[in-house]
């Protein structure tokens, strides 16, 4: 039972009522009066204010707190009145300035759970001390109290009435009653019945508020009734008010607030969140550890047993140790373990059957439900890899890598491809120099021992290994290793065909260029590693590019077949490089491969070479008329330069108009040594020698071209051509054939646009009259008789004016014309329509326009043609209707007033 916690009183105005249910309750601390406190769903709350105090803004005039059984305190309120607010804490206080308190204030207070749906109210009424105010009556019904008081007034003293307000206590309704229905829950009277005539009527959610039709008054009698059975679930509890007024309508009483709580009956089984709930534990746990929790909701009042649920288990699947490995929290819902024993290699999974009841537990009166709770034993390492032997044993090529010797097999009963599963090999002696390594099977767990570096055969022929095995995860506290988790691994290794081995690979010696055919350079001799095993090498050539070498097939000597050039293409730095194939007699036979590199020393075998070989200058000596000359020398330093240049002294013409200076080991200048020399080509010999020991010279010749140049000394077109060694009728001839050329290419240009013209001139496969882009073309036509060849199309086409009309004379009229009268006047609609006469103004257009005969089609006599004498075809004159006997024309007059001519001309029978 909640219990109504106080504050105390400023006056002797306060009454607190007891709270008789055992529902969430709030819990009212007020700081200056309280006239009376009631259930916790509906609350009236009376505050006085001292006459001498204006409540102020945010000025404290009272406390709401709430608390229910389980003291959470979690609970959000709201004020309908904005001028006072209430905060977190349960404190009233005034938003604003209330300047006049004379009559008193009243307000609700709702508060919200914040986890729950559940909703209470409250009202709070606020009036000065001193000043008449309600007191705390429970009564249906209302009294007048009358007493002298003596006013301070200028008018007479008199009697001053008081009145009371009725307050009704809160009306229980039990849910899901069976009626009948309606039924009547409480009547309302006034005491001024007797003297007037009084309605009453109810307002608020359940009467004319959604879900409205729950209750209803009889407006006469003051009988309210609830016409339905209530659902607790869907709503708690009802605040209506009622209303008293006379025939006038005028109200002779306050509104009273009405206070309907639904009583809860237990309708609701309880119900899981879940179906079925998934868990685990830990294998090997301790007695009370912690598995899951399963929750069940009622929707019944969770503050009675009705809504108040209990757990226990119905059955466990296996019974493996025992039948009853764990319990549960009959409130909660929380399943521990009440054993030890757990063991994820015998049982991996349990099936419990949990069942929830309300009515706290009673299983003769309480709701049940049952749900799944399905708990995984989870694995811990309490088993460790065992080798499935002790020893082990293998074979393996010497000289292979990569290649598997044998693989390791291990047995783990613990959650296979978990780290508690997954074995870790390592080799902890037996192989020094790390020749083999064990990888792990991701799929088998096995242990795949590998070689990683090449054995040989004639330094190891076996090798015998201790490996350890272990998990990747630790194993658990208190669990030992297992001896068999250490085995031995024997490793024989085979003898292979071993191949020849140069000592030195690759073999480099050094030796001047130009050695002559036949020298022996070095012996490259290779050795056959099969120490048990005697064989014999024989040696052949792999690669020579240059075909300078050839080698002994018995010992591997090396001699040469031709001179060694190095300036040849095929050295490359210097260095020529040979490869070489040693292979031995074995089975199979087996071959290795060896490179020579001759490093070639350079002598001064290449002359050197002149550069430019063509030059060109002024004929006039200029101070830019020279010409830089050098060498290129294949050799290298220091058989190159520097270079001395010189010119033969034959022919004299030569060194007497030519002169060579030096500019620097590489380069000289030549230039003119008279001062003018007639355009022409001429070759000038000149003489290079490199630096070598003993020095080489090579005579070569410079084609010079002299031409006259201009002010800026550039050689122009006509020298160059000149100088080039063409006489005046090369050049004739030169400037005939440009002259040809260009003829020859005007001639074709003029022949195409000829060709052009004459493809666009030729003429159509069709007649251009006959073409059908865009034309009319006339197949046949009907026709009249010869007399009807003349016609004037233009009658019948539409004029684009009335002149023809107006000046036209009298006669047939052979067009569509429009009648020249006074155009018929249409309505007008106004400049501010409404839209209500949108439809008059459509009929009355649409009336003026039937009626106005200048609008088209007009009402006119066509004719569009004489079809003549001597025509062909046939009269239209026989052909007939195939109506039979007289046709009433009567319904023409119901075709508007454009029928009208019509319906005159036939309509009417014989009368007409």
């Amino acid at each position: 039972m909640c219990r109504i916690l106080h504050a105390g009183f400023l006056k002797n105005h306060a009454a607190i009522a007891h709270n008789r249910r055992s529902v969430p309750c709030m819990i009212y601390e007020i700081n200056l009066c309280v006239m009376d406190l009631r259930t916790p769903h509906g609350v009236n709350l009376t505050v006085l204010l001292s006459n001498s105090v204006s409540p102020l803004p945010f000025l404290s005039v009272s406390a709401v707190k709430f608390e229910d059984c389980q003291h959470s305190r979690e609970v959000g309120f709201v004020s309908n009145d904005p001028n006072f607010s209430v905060r977190p804490d349960g404190t009233v206080y005034a938003e604003q300035e209330v300047a006049n308190l004379s009559e008193p204030v009243q307000f609700m207070v709702t508060a919200r759970g914040l986890h729950d749906l559940h909703i209470w109210e409250t009202t709070v009424k606020l009036a000065l001390a001193g000043h008449p105010h309600p007191s705390a009556l429970t009564k249906v019904t209302k009294e007048d109290e009358f007493r002298n008081t003596k006013t301070q007034s200028s008018s007479a003293n008199g009697l001053r009435r008081q009145k009371r307000d009725w307050v009704i206590p809160p009306i229980n309704v039990p849910e899901n009653s069976r009626g009948p229905f309606p039924h009547m829950l409480v009547r309302i009277r006034s005491d001024q019945d007797k003297d007037v005539g009084i309605r009453y009527s109810i307002t608020g959610a359940g009467a004319d508020q959604p879900p409205s039709g729950i209750y209803n008054i009889d407006p006469i009698s003051g009988n309210m009734f609830v016409t339905q059975p209530l659902d607790r679930e869907e709503r708690a509890s009802f605040h209506l008010r009622a209303h008293a007024v006379d025939m006038n309508g005028n109200q002779v009483e306050n509104p009273i607030d009405l206070y309907i709580y639904v009583i809860d009956m237990n309708d609701n089984r309880p119900e899981f969140q879940n179906q079925v709930y998934n868990g685990s534990v830990a294998e090997g746990s301790k007695p009370g550890s912690s598995v899951m929790q399963v929750t069940a909701t009622d929707s019944d009042d969770s503050t009675t047993a009705n809504g108040m649920v209990r757990y226990r288990i119905l059955s466990q699947t296996p019974h493996s140790p025992i039948p009853n490995m764990f319990t549960i929290n009959s409130e909660t819902g929380d399943i521990v373990t009440v054993a030890a024993g757990l063991d994820r290699e015998k049982v991996s999974q349990y099936t419990i059957i949990v069942q929830a009841t309300d009515m706290e537990g009673n299983l003769n009166f309480g709701l049940s439900n049952t749900a799944t709770a399905l708990i995984s034993i989870t694995d811990i390492n309490d088993n460790p890899p065992e080798l499935t032997v002790r020893t082990f044993s293998g074979e393996v090529p010497e000289n292979k890598v990569n290649v598997v010797v044998t693989n390791l097999t291990v047995v783990d009963r613990d959650q296979p491809h978990s780290p508690n599963w997954n074995a870790v090999y390592r080799i902890v002696s037996g192989d020094p120099s790390g020749h083999f390594t064990i990888r792990t099977n991701p799929i088998t767990n096995e242990g795949m021992l590998t070689v990683v570096k090449p054995v040989d055969f004639e330094m190891n022929r076996a090798f015998m290994l201790t490996v350890v095995v272990s998990n990747q995860a630790h194993l658990a506290s208190g669990i030992q290793s297992s001896l068999q988790s250490t085995a031995g691994v024997t490793i024989s290794v085979q003898d292979v065909n071993e191949p020849p081995v140069f000592p030195v690979n690759p073999k480099t010696i050094r030796f001047e260029e130009g050695v002559p055919a036949g020298t022996t350079l070095t012996v490259f001799a290779a050795q056959d590693p099969d120490h048990f095993i005697h064989q014999t090498v024989r040696y052949s050539k792999l690669s020579d590019p240059a075909n300078w070498l050839k080698i002994n097939r018995t010992n591997g000597q090396i001699t040469t077949m031709a001179l060694l050039d190095r300036e040849s293409m095929y050295v490359k730095n210097n260095v020529y490089e040979a490869t070489f194939l040693a292979f031995d007699n074995g089975s199979p036979q087996a071959s290795g491969t060896g490179t020579l590199q001759i490093y070639l020393i350079d002598v001064n075998d290449n002359a050197p070479v002149l550069i430019p070989r063509e030059a060109q200058v002024c004929e006039r000596a200029r101070p830019n008329s020279r010409i830089n000359i050098t060498a290129s020398d294949a050799d290298a330093d220091p058989n190159v330069g520097p270079f001395v240049f010189e010119l033969p002294s034959f022919p004299a013409s030569v060194r007497r108009n030519w002169t060579i200076s030096r500019l620097s080991g590489d380069y000289a200048q030549l230039r003119l040594r008279i001062p003018y020399l007639e355009a022409a080509v001429y070759e000038i010999p000149i003489i290079v020698s490199d630096s070598g020991n003993p020095p080489l010279s090579n005579r070569s010749v410079i084609r010079v071209k002299v031409c006259p140049c201009d002010d800026n000394g550039d050689c122009s077109a006509t020298g160059a051509v000149a100088a080039a060694g063409l006489g005046t009728g090369a050049i004739i001839a030169i400037l005939i054939c440009i002259i040809i050329l260009l003829s020859m290419v005007l001639l074709f240009v003029v022949w195409m646009k000829r060709r052009e013209k004459e493809r666009q001139a030729k003429p159509l496969l069709i007649d251009p009259e006959d073409d059908v882009r865009d034309n009319i073309l006339k197949y046949d036509e009907e026709g009249g008789g010869e007399e009807d060849q003349d016609y004037d199309l233009s009658q019948l086409q539409q004029p684009e004016s009335l002149d023809h009309i107006v000046n036209k004379p009298a006669g047939v009229r052979r067009v569509d014309e429009r009648p020249v009268i006074a155009e018929s006047q249409y309505p007008v609609r106004p400049s501010l329509p409404h839209p209500g006469d949108i439809g008059d103004f459509i009929n009355d257009g649409l009336r003026a326009a039937d009626n106005d005969p200048t609008a088209p089609p007009y009402d006119s006599l066509l004719v569009f043609d004489y079809e003549g004498s001597g025509s062909t075809a046939g009269s239209v004159s026989s052909l007939n209707s195939i109506s039979s006997g007289d046709q009433d024309y009567d319904y023409l007059n119901d075709w508007g007033p454009r029928f009208k001519k019509l319906a005159d001309l036939y309509g009417g029978g014989d009368d007409d």
